[in-house]
């Protein structure tokens, strides 16, 4: 099992759209890294759900219910999606300050390339994450 981080706007879809839908298809990501990404991204998956704008923080946990798939909402046949199903809200957000501050996280997509909204994450930043979440 592979771990990830999804980024949306929260007025666009948030994670409680996501807990009140129960699943959804997400697509939508157009930069070629991000879909390489979302390329590689396996029925089975976790992943990280972050608010964007305002907020800019991790707030969620998802599954991967189905691999990449060709988006229905694209006209573009290089454009994937995939669904994802609700696991659970985290404990407390984990901002994007508090990220950048643990020396843990300086190699981390999210710090190092803070416009890509589809990146891996390793088991040690994901329970590091979990970690924070909790504390």
């Amino acid at each position: 099992m592979a771990c990830w981080l999804f980024k949306e706007e929260p007025s666009h879809y948030s994670f409680d759209d996501l807990a009140r839908d129960r699943k959804t298809a997400w697509g939508g990501v157009a930069n070629n890294l991000a879909l390489k990404h979302l390329r590689a991204v396996q029925k089975g998956d976790r992943a990280f759900f972050y608010h964007t704008g305002n907020q800019k923080a991790v707030v969620g946990v998802m599954e991967i219910v189905k691999a990449a798939y060709p988006d229905p909402e694209a006209d573009d046949p290089r454009l994937v999606a995939v669904d994802v199903k609700a696991i659970a809200r985290l404990p407390r957000p984990v901002t994007l300050s508090e990220i950048k501050a643990h020396r843990k996280f300086a190699d981390f997509p999210l710090v190092r390339m803070p416009r890509l909204s589809v990146m891996p994450v390793t088991r040690d930043e994901w329970a590091e994450i979990v970690r924070m979440a909790n504390a």
